[in-house]
């Protein structure tokens, strides 16, 4: 009976790392003060305002989890480790910025910090500061399309950079190429910062774009192809659906 018990929790264990159940890790998280305790439109990432409301404002800059901006857009479940005013859920983060604190992994939004605490304990948790927490990565669930900002500071027609928003699944966004049509090749674009892609003469046209993707351990890594992305006459400030999500 024993071994068969042993060979049945083997199986468990098993099929948990087939499926990519992450275990959680443990750190520290802290918070920072902003209006209406949203996130910030002036974050690491480039998000701009997008960066400040997405997900409610329950966001996060992070510290060793930027990886040189291609960590932005991931998503987290977050939990605090003080039995009487953390709830067992925690909260689920998107990361927007970058930010270094006390040995923390998080740098929350007020807001994001807020919703680890059980109903009616904000403000004492709020008075911590800095908490002992617990996290691992979760898929993005958005509901919509990814999305392909121009960026504000873009020229049109000399100098193109994009922005992806909305980007769902567990997948980062390691490199984006734009297709020249004349020379019949991708051309790379440069991560100008965060998630901020940029390229000087892009190709006339309506752009197709290329962007690779990985799991956070590189453990998938693939190229996704976008047709027709971003119209001919684009316009900075214009965020564009590409009719894709990542899973």
């Amino acid at each position: 009976m024993a071994c068969y018990s042993l060979f049945f929790s083997l199986i468990l264990l098993l099929a948990a790392v087939c499926y990519g159940e992450e275990a959680f890790v443990y750190s520290r998280a802290t918070y920072y003060g902003s209006p209406e305790c949203l996130g910030t439109a002036t974050g690491a990432c480039g998000f701009g305002e997008y960066g400040r409301t997405v997900n409610n404002g329950e966001v996060t800059g992070v510290s060793r989890l930027y990886r040189n901006g291609s960590g932005c857009g991931a998503c987290y479940q977050v939990r605090c480790k003080i039995p009487t005013y953390c709830s067992e859920e925690g909260a689920k983060v998107v990361v927007t910025d970058y930010g270094e604190g006390d040995r923390t992994d998080f740098i929350l939004s007020t807001r994001g910090y807020a919703k680890l605490a059980r109903p009616n304990m904000a403000a004492e948790l709020l008075a911590y500061g800095v908490v002992d927490v617990e996290y691992k990565r979760v898929p993005c669930r958005y509901g919509n399309n990814l999305l392909l900002k121009v960026h504000e500071h873009s020229k049109y027609p000399l100098y193109l950079a994009i922005v992806p928003l909305y980007k769902g699944g567990i997948y980062d966004i390691t490199a984006v190429d734009v297709w020249q049509e004349d020379c019949k090749e991708w051309r790379p674009m440069r991560r100008a910062y965060g998630t901020v892609f940029d390229t000087p003469n892009p190709p006339m046209g309506p752009l197709n774009f290329r962007i690779q993707v990985a799991t956070e351990s590189n453990v998938e890594v693939k190229w996704v192809q976008l047709t027709s992305a971003i119209p001919s006459d684009w316009k900075a400030g214009i965020a564009y659906d590409t009719a894709f999500q990542l899973d």
